[in-house]
């Protein structure tokens, strides 16, 4: 089975070699040239999930009930 490459260099694993190795979108991949010089893919291990964002444990998590212009006279020091 053949396929193109496409100008951006990326090329379509046929549906056989997906199934094979159990491919999934965003499933990662190393590529290699062996001395015979044919490509062998592989599958890499499972990473750990990546790292949370810094952010995250503080997004959505303010309990302020006032009001935009009530905080902004409190930042400015309005009495």
């Amino acid at each position: 089975m053949s396929t193109t490459l496409t100008s951006k260099g990326q090329v379509t694993i046929p549906k056989h070699i997906r199934d094979s190795l159990n491919l999934m979108p965003g499933c990662s991949l190393d590529f290699a040239v062996n001395v015979d010089g044919e490509v062998v893919i592989h599958k890499t291990a499972a990473r750990a999930k990546r790292r949370a964002d810094r952010f995250d444990a503080a997004r959505g998590s303010a309990d302020i009930k006032s009001r935009t212009k009530d905080l902004m006279a409190l930042l400015r020091g309005d009495d």
